[in-house]
């Protein structure tokens, strides 16, 4: 009887474990499907860190926003409010410390980097600042991205990423409208 109870428990944790990570996938899923998608554009990449080498690190134009109010602490989460600019990227239209119901704008939950009083801007931590590669891969994409951002002007890398409910999803990086696993296959070709 004792080894029966043991079983229903392994079982029961069994299908936990298998549940949990699809419902994370399937989220994410739904947020790529039912989402809105953004072009962050990118700045330059800092260097290749050797401890680093599976993804690509990325650097946002979009990274504070001006604000009268001055009460922000690090690590506090921010809603931040999404508009478009004339070019089709993505700015920050507003920022808040709750939730705006009125607002029927889209919108991520960051964190908050710091405050500057001097520049009264609210530094934010994007969500999305990391984009995993294939290792072999993650190396080279790293590079053509900031090879890209040095020789192009303007500079024409973004992250594409798509939005809802306060979720995000990073759904890709293009260079000069190619999605950098195609572009680093071209580099490769080469």
């Amino acid at each position: 009887m004792k080894t029966k109870h043991i079983f229903i428990v392994f079982i029961l944790v069994a299908l936990v474990q298998l549940i949990v990570p699809a419902q994370m996938i399937l989220n994410k899923e739904s947020v790529i499907k039912q989402g809105v998608a953004y072009k962050f554009k990118t700045q330059p990449v800092d260097p290749n860190d050797p401890f680093r080498g599976k993804y690509i690190v990325l650097n946002f134009d979009i990274r504070s926003f001006k604000t009268s109010d001055s009460l922000w602490t690090r690590n506090d989460p921010v809603y931040v409010y999404l508009k478009t600019d004339s070019l089709g990227f993505a700015t920050i239209d507003n920022v808040s410390k709750v939730e705006l119901e009125s607002s029927k704008k889209d919108f991520f939950i960051a964190k908050v980097d710091h405050y500057s009083s001097y520049t009264d801007k609210v530094h934010i931590d994007l969500p999305f600042n990391r984009y995993y590669m294939e290792e072999t891969k993650a190396y080279k994409a790293e590079v053509a991205v900031r090879d890209a951002q040095r020789d192009t002007l303007p500079n024409n890398t973004y992250a594409l990423v798509y939005v809802k409910a306060g979720e995000t999803v990073l759904n890709d990086v293009v260079i000069n409208e190619i999605s950098i696993k195609d572009y680093v296959e071209e580099a490769n070709d080469e």
